[in-house]
């Protein structure tokens, strides 16, 4: 995430293009799509390549709706904000099955439950399904466990669906048509003119028309401006060998989003989240694993899963990124 002098003098290629985009995950390849499709030519720089940060390090889940319950999203952000949330959730999800239509990506239509950990959530989640019930959205609540694994109710979206979210960022870049400049570390970003931004890459000096920088958890190493705006957060996943049955016949989610689990298109049980407690430990763009974070992990599974013996396969974590906000 760093250049040294010797790597790059300055003497690079100087390279002019209409649109640069950095970094070549789910949000680059998309916005590299969508400009094209506004006639624009566009060519896209990636440190590494193709879907190899947080957009294939997540566990896949394609989940309509707001960053958290939806009538505390209503106060925090007002009816009018969330109606709109939601909506440009459900058109992002029709924009996602017809790209995996066109790749072939692996997509199961098995719909998501938000699960309560506690009774108190439980009431929580009660609330959030009346008030997507008197938006005329039709999300199933249960007041009890569906799955009789000791949570405390449910909401159920039966339109939410499991993805393979390498396969869906790799058609959705292959559609856009872009060209792409992988290993190409970013080190510079400045406005050099009134309609030219000039991007230092290891490779390349690009001046460019306009630059879209989608880098999620690695925007404050591209630009200074987003120190402090964009915080990264690390997630950590692990998955078991496959299983003789389906154990999660969803994409669930718990403990007020800090916790999910699925399976996977070969029959494994997918667990992440777990940082709830190790949040300081957590801020942070390293993709390696934590030893606490995959303990509770390992504890979870047991406590959550016992009928479930395989062993852990694979164990990996990916850094995605949260924004600060002023006021709340």
């Amino acid at each position: 995430m760093t250049v040294s002098i010797w790597q790059a003098e300055d003497t690079q290629p100087i390279r002019e293009v209409d649109v640069l985009v950095i970094g070549a995950g789910l949000a680059g390849c998309a916005a590299a799509y969508f400009a094209a499709q506004a006639g624009r030519s566009v060519v896209i720089t990636e440190m590494r390549d193709v879907a190899l940060g947080a957009s294939s390090r997540n566990a896949g889940f394609m989940i309509t709706g707001p960053d958290t319950y939806y009538h505390r999203a209503i106060e925090l952000y007002g009816h009018a904000n969330t109606r709109e949330l939601w909506a440009l959730s459900d058109k992002t999800h029709k924009y996602w099955r017809e790209f995996a239509k066109q790749g072939d990506v692996r997509l199961d239509n098995c719909g998501s439950m938000l699960l309560a950990e506690s009774e108190e959530e439980g009431k929580e989640l009660e609330a959030a399904a009346r008030a997507l019930n008197a938006d005329g959205i039709d999300v199933v609540y249960h007041a009890n466990d569906p799955l009789k694994r000791g949570y405390f109710g449910a909401v159920e979206h039966p339109w939410d669906a499991a993805v393979q979210p390498y396969e869906l960022v790799w058609t959705v870049f292959k559609a856009s048509g872009a060209e792409l400049v992988n290993n190409n570390e970013v080190y510079k970003v400045e406005q050099t003119g009134a309609e030219c931004v000039t991007v230092h890459t290891r490779q390349f000096i690009f001046q460019a028309r306009y630059v879209m920088i989608c880098t999620n958890a690695y925007s404050q190493f591209v630009h200074p401006y987003f120190v402090g705006k964009v915080i990264p957060t690390r997630g950590q996943c692990l998955v078991t060998e496959p299983l003789t049955e389906n154990v999660m016949p969803v994409c669930g989610y718990s403990d007020y989003g800090y916790m999910y689990y699925r399976m996977t298109f070969d029959n494994r049980l997918l667990i992440g989240g777990g940082r709830k407690l190790y949040k300081e430990l957590e801020s942070t763009s390293e993709d390696r694993i934590s030893d606490p974070v995959q303990a509770y992990l390992d504890n979870y599974l047991r406590t959550k899963f016992p009928d479930v013996t395989a062993k852990v396969d694979r164990r990996w974590a990916g850094s995605w990124a949260s924004a600060w906000m002023a006021c709340r």
